[in-house]
C-alpha cells in the first residue's frame, strides 16, 4: 500500500509513523455540533483507494459525540482542499438534520 503527505506526494514508512503522531499535521479540521456530535476530518496518509491514480488519503468522520466513536457517517478524498469543502459540506448538512 502507498502512503502520501499531505500534498500527495508518495513518503516512506519512516516519515508516515512520524507525521502520523504529529496532530497538527494529522487533524485537518474538527467541529462538534450543537447536539454533541462530532466532524473530525484528518489526513490518513495511507491510500483507502482501489484507483492508485487518485489516492484517498484525508477522511472525515461524525461521531454521536466526545465519547461514542461510532462513526455515523464517512467520506473520503484526495486532496487537503477537497477534505477542507467536504468537512465544510457535512457540518452544514448535520445542522440542517441531514443525514
Amino acid at each position: 500500500m502507498k502512503i502520501y503527505d499531505k500534498t500527495g506526494k508518495e513518503i516512506t514508512e519512516e516519515e508516515f509513523g512520524k507525521l502520523s503522531t504529529n496532530l497538527p499535521y494529522k487533524i485537518v479540521s474538527r467541529t462538534k455540533l450543537p447536539d454533541g456530535k462530532i466532524v473530525s476530518t484528518v489526513w490518513l496518509g495511507l491510500n483507502h483507494s482501489i484507483d492508485e491514480n487518485k489516492p484517498l488519503i484525508f477522511e472525515t468522520m461524525v461521531f454521536p459525540n466526545e465519547d461514542d466513536f461510532h462513526e455515523l457517517y464517512c467520506e473520503r478524498y484526495s486532496t487537503e482542499q477537497e477534505a477542507i469543502e467536504g468537512h465544510l459540506k457535512i457540518v452544514q448538512k448535520f445542522l440542517k438534520g441531514e443525514k
